[in-house]
């Protein structure tokens, strides 16, 4: 019988996107060899092989079927516009594409920028922005280092993205108004058959069970027989949480799962409540 053809994945041939994609596909039980310096490397244990790519070419090659999925911004994929299909957000490289004008210079709002000349590397994501606003203003479209136009009096606002904001503070600029919230996804092409498909879904459930384990600590604890019920109604765990008598009579340990962002609230109200010998352990996977 013949076999489905790999899955080709399409990501970013360098920079902190290409980092994160890599280790999230090693997570997920899949080893690259080598490939940085080449166009194309096979996975070892998995029917699929990585493309790297330069950035804003990945949508191109996905809408044309030259890569079945790619690993990228979502900013990128909105702004080419481009056919593929997000399939999976994969909640790291977050940033905004935000608009930013001079520290100081008076801005009251969107409508201040009627008229006025905006520098960026993203000229339909902010043409299209600024039809919806109803504001006409003159885009001028530059490649890197759009944070300078204001200065050399190429622009009198920028559109850019933002992650922490130091290189428009470094640069004199303020942010004022967030054009879309981005991060890194999963997108599929139009033209992906029915055996890679197969193969992506494979690849999905893999990645949601990382990024699942990702935000969840494992904890257990020694309580009190007397307090179980009390420490039970503070647990908020994926359906109950686990209890197991200690060889100490009137002790029990009680295992649960907590999210990362009300960990320490919670571990506070446990030991107010009488847990004790609380253990925390890191989740390499959670299938759910």
């Amino acid at each position: 019988m013949p076999t489905t053809p790999p899955l080709r994945i399409a990501v970013q041939k360098s920079g902190r996107l290409l980092d994160e994609s890599i280790e999230l596909l090693k997570e997920c039980g899949i080893r690259i060899d080598n490939g940085r310096d080449q166009l194309k490397a096979p996975a070892r244990n998995f029917n699929a092989e990585v493309l790297y790519l330069r950035n804003s070419d990945i949508p191109q090659y996905i809408q044309d079927g030259v890569a079945d999925i790619g690993i990228i911004g979502e900013n990128t994929l909105i702004e080419k516009q481009k056919d593929a299909k997000v399939v999976l957000k994969l909640g790291f490289s977050k940033c905004r594409l935000s608009l930013a004008t001079p520290r100081g210079k008076t801005y009251s709002g969107v409508k201040s920028l009627h008229g006025q000349r905006i520098a960026t590397s993203y000229p339909n994501s902010l043409r299209g922005f600024l039809r919806e606003k109803g504001i006409e203003a003159d885009i001028h479209e530059i490649s890197g280092s759009v944070e300078i136009a204001p200065n050399i009096g190429l622009a009198d606002a920028i559109c850019d993205l933002v992650s922490t904001g130091s290189t428009l503070f470094k640069n004199g600029l303020e942010e004022q108004d967030v054009i879309l919230k981005s991060e890194a996804v999963i997108a599929a092409s139009p033209k992906i058959d029915a055996g890679r498909r197969e193969i992506l879904d494979k690849l999905v459930f893999r990645i949601k069970s990382v990024l699942a384990a990702r935000n969840q600590k494992y904890v257990l604890m020694n309580v009190p027989n007397t307090n179980i019920q009390q420490i039970i109604e503070l647990l908020p765990g994926m359906r109950s949480p686990t209890v197991l008598p200690l060889a100490e009579q009137g002790w029990s340990s009680v295992h649960t799962v907590i999210t990362e962002d009300r960990f320490w609230d919670i571990i506070d109200r446990l030991r107010a409540a009488g847990a004790e010998g609380i253990l925390v352990v890191p989740i390499a996977k959670m299938i759910v």
